[in-house]
């Protein structure tokens, strides 16, 4: 499926939006108390070519496609400001999880960016995406989260929503490995 671009309403919508957590840009130092945490990263790669891909692919919305998220964002590359609607399942019961990036990091050896959560998303956190290239070459993907249920069905759904979480997030590391 792919990246498709987001109404002028809706964005005008989800840019009046405020976050749903206070916490705002947490993901880039330490993590918040009485939320959920989540670290996992993986080897995706090795070299210039295979960072140079994975920043590219990852900016560009796909490792959240790849994963099987339908996208719709307020631009083609992930940049500060910019709302997206991630959603999920079939139609009469899909999943829709507005965000809107908090910050991009763009340096020679790490890129990626940061989320957060807005009204209607079943979570409230945020959700970081790194790719980063270390001294030997090795380059990895790491996503970095802190959130907590927010609507009455993801309270419901209790721990199935951590499992959903973590599959997710499984699906995102693997979307960019060469």
């Amino acid at each position: 499926m792919p990246l498709t671009r987001m109404s002028s309403e809706l964005v005008g919508r989800l840019n009046a939006a405020r976050f749903t957590y206070q916490e705002v840009g947490r993901t880039a130092g330490s993590l918040p108390p009485c939320y959920r945490h989540l670290q996992r990263g993986m080897v995706i790669g090795s070299g210039a070519e295979a960072y140079s891909a994975a920043s590219a692919a990852l900016i560009s919305w796909q490792a959240h496609l790849r994963a099987g998220l339908r996208v719709s964002a307020s631009t083609a590359t992930a940049e500060p400001g910019t709302v997206v609607l991630l959603s999920a399942g079939p139609s009469p019961a899909r999943i829709s999880a507005p965000c809107r990036v908090v910050y991009v990091v763009n340096e020679p050896a790490c890129c990626g960016f940061a989320y957060g959560t807005l009204p209607g998303h079943p979570e409230s956190g945020e959700e970081a995406f790194l790719v980063e290239r270390h001294n030997d070459g090795t380059v990895t993907f790491t996503i970095t989260a802190f959130s907590r249920p927010a609507t009455a069905l993801a309270k419901m759904v209790g721990p199935l929503g951590l499992l959903i979480q973590r599959q997710i997030t499984r699906r995102y590391l693997r979307a960019l490995a060469t």
